[in-house]
């Protein structure tokens, strides 16, 4: 085998210095910016700060609204990330079985993976409006009294719904890939074998694709956690009275609308380390059970 060899030893660290100096100014730098002001008291101006040691996340852990908001976040995730894996997965086994009209389906499925947070978060809206929605109407039908404005479950409820339908477009992508790389003699075989599709799918066709589903619970429990900002943002905006604050929405209304910039940094550096915490058990005891 030829190796490709670098004429001069500084070549790669000169290649490699322009992604350094990006994660450093916009991961590592914030991040340790982050650790810092969490130890800082500062006044409504901004103008002096003094050094409160861990206050800001005494507060924190006492406070009965960030207490709420992370069950709020651990709820939602959960929902959010197993709806959308569940649904993505249906469609994607139902797509692999399509023959006639296959690209129309699939293109119908994807379109929704090029809408930003913040336009679903907008299309949510019109759908659930008292006034013109459809999906408001059809709730109110069947007999459930559906008021978003007042009703934290109800809220609560629009979000998850919202989020999980912005994301089981990119979960569909991955799972369809998945399903088309099982070979073919191997579903001929499981046919052969097993006559009840179920059967097939469940002992055969979900154990080969264990690597992307846990590929996608990694992906879909940090959407849940961060990238659904823009959907609370426009659609209640962490209401009514805080029901639908997560954690990333409760840094941003206590840090730059607050001005309470030590109490949400205090809260960012939490969150980084429960995504963390979050991750390494997944990778450390989830992953053991998934055959590549």
């Amino acid at each position: 085998m030829k190796r490709v060899q670098f004429e001069k030893s500084s070549l790669p660290y000169l290649l490699l210095l322009p992604q350094i100096g990006i994660i450093f100014v916009f991961f590592l730098w914030p991040a340790a910016q982050a650790v810092y002001q969490s130890f800082l008291l500062e006044d409504a101006f901004g103008l002096s700060s003094r050094f409160v040691w861990f206050r800001n996340y005494e507060d924190m852990v006492f406070d009965a609204d960030w207490v709420r908001s992370a069950g709020f976040t651990m709820v939602f995730s959960i929902i959010v990330s197993l709806g959308s894996l569940a649904i993505a997965l249906l469609l994607a086994t139902r797509a692999n079985e399509v023959i006639r009209g296959a690209s129309t389906y699939k293109t119908l499925l994807i379109w929704v993976y090029a809408v930003a947070a913040p336009v679903a978060g907008l299309i949510g809206n019109l759908l659930f409006n008292p006034l013109v929605g459809d999906l408001y109407k059809f709730i109110n039908a069947t007999g459930w009294d559906f008021d978003k404005a007042t009703d934290g479950f109800d809220a609560g409820f629009m979000v998850m719904l919202i989020a999980i339908w912005k994301q089981v477009s990119v979960n569909f992508i991955f799972f369809l890939a998945g399903l088309q790389s099982i070979p073919k003699g191997v579903q001929e075989a499981a046919m052969m074998d097993c006559r009840s599709a179920e059967k097939r799918f469940w002992t055969i066709t979900f154990p080969l694709l264990a690597p992307t589903t846990f590929f996608l619970l990694v992906i879909n429990i940090t959407y849940a956690f961060f990238e659904t900002f823009g959907i609370i943002d426009v659609t209640t905006k962490g209401g009514p009275g805080g029901a639908t604050n997560t954690l990333v929405y409760k840094v941003y209304t206590d840090g730059f609308l607050g001005a309470d910039l030590g109490g949400s940094s205090a809260q960012s550096v939490i969150l980084l380390l429960m995504v963390l915490v979050l991750t390494l058990f997944q990778f450390r005891f989830i992953e053991r059970r998934v055959h590549y």
